[in-house]
């Protein structure tokens, strides 16, 4: 089974200004002539965690990291102006201009699987390889099944909470619900919903549920940014067209990739995991037939830590 690497800190952090008011948090580990891989992180609006650099050899990777439009340590704070797909799309390109990369390896989870996906479907002769997990095609009715019916059948007590904060009259349309207290003026009633939201996809994320995450996520700084930047994303769709990763899925053909995807994931279930790997005919699918969601879970660790050495091999 394999682990992380040892913890490592970054050689240099840049501040990259991009759309105003939005300037970037970005990061480079590892080996400054190794192999370019961009670590797309979650949310949206989730934030790098430093043992996010852990998933490379920094011997032979050239490790990227970055802080999406007002998450982490980018600026401004939980900020929805300009916040949008297509203007992170955007932002990683001027990220790989800027550091001189021409052509790099994406990694990424939940909603990094659908960014680096868009990205690599915009700008597919950028892109050298993908490593994906908990795959979110950000449809509709993937929206619904996490924040309106569906996964409220597997963890009733857990959506209890999480609806608690709602009055009966707007739970037919929780979304719409929470949108609206996160994006108000009353400050008190903001944050409460944003750490409710948080705690209901912090305390989902593992088969076996773990304090650790749900203490990241409950955490105002990072509930704040999670919850408004997810709920402006989903009320708008995520910025996309119906079905649109699936539909352009052929622009992948020449890109290889791995699909890593837990069996019990609650938050992005398999089944569109299933249908990304059936349209894109470069890539390889591992079931983790004992995990959720989580990056962290040791059957999911295992397979992506695999999954950047079989990358490695291939384009060397």
């Amino acid at each position: 089974m394999e682990t992380l690497y040892p913890a490592i800190k970054p050689y240099v952090t840049h501040s990259i200004s991009v759309e105003g008011p939005h300037v970037l948090h970005v990061e480079e580990c590892g080996n400054p002539e190794g192999v370019p891989v961009l670590f797309v992180h979650g949310g949206p609006g989730a934030g790098c965690e430093s043992w996010h650099r852990c998933f490379f050899d920094p011997e032979a990777w050239r490790i990227i990291l970055f802080d999406q439009r007002g998450a982490g340590q980018s600026r401004p704070h939980a900020e929805l102006m300009g916040n949008n797909t297509q203007a992170l799309v955007e932002d990683i390109e001027v990220i790989r201009q800027r550091l001189g990369v021409k052509q790099w390896v994406l990694f990424g989870g939940s909603w990094g699987s659908t960014l680096s996906l868009v990205y690599a479907e915009t700008h597919p002769e950028k892109v050298l390889g993908m490593i994906l997990r908990g795959i979110f095609l950000c449809r509709p009715k993937e929206i619904e099944w996490f924040y309106q019916y569906g996964a409220s059948r597997i963890y009733p007590d857990l959506w209890e909470d999480f609806t608690s904060l709602i009055p009966e009259n707007e739970q037919d349309d929780l979304l719409a619900a929470y949108y609206t207290r996160l994006t108000g003026e009353d400050e008190i009633q903001r944050m409460a919903a944003a750490k409710t939201w948080a705690i209901w996809e912090g305390r989902t994320a593992n088969l076996r549920p773990r304090k650790s995450v749900v203490e990241h996520f409950s955490d105002p700084f990072t509930a704040l940014s999670l919850a408004r930047i997810e709920a402006h994303y989903f009320m708008n769709n995520a910025f996309l067209e119906n079905n649109q990763i699936l539909r352009d899925a052929h622009k992948l053909n020449d890109i290889p990739g791995t699909i890593v995807q837990g069996r019990y994931d609650m938050i992005c279930p398999m089944e569109s995991a299933w249908e990304l790997y059936q349209t894109w005919t470069m890539a390889e699918l591992y079931i983790i037939a004992d995990a959720g969601h989580s990056a962290s879970e040791a059957g999911t660790v295992d397979a992506l830590i695999k999954a950047t050495r079989k990358m490695l091999k291939k384009l060397s």
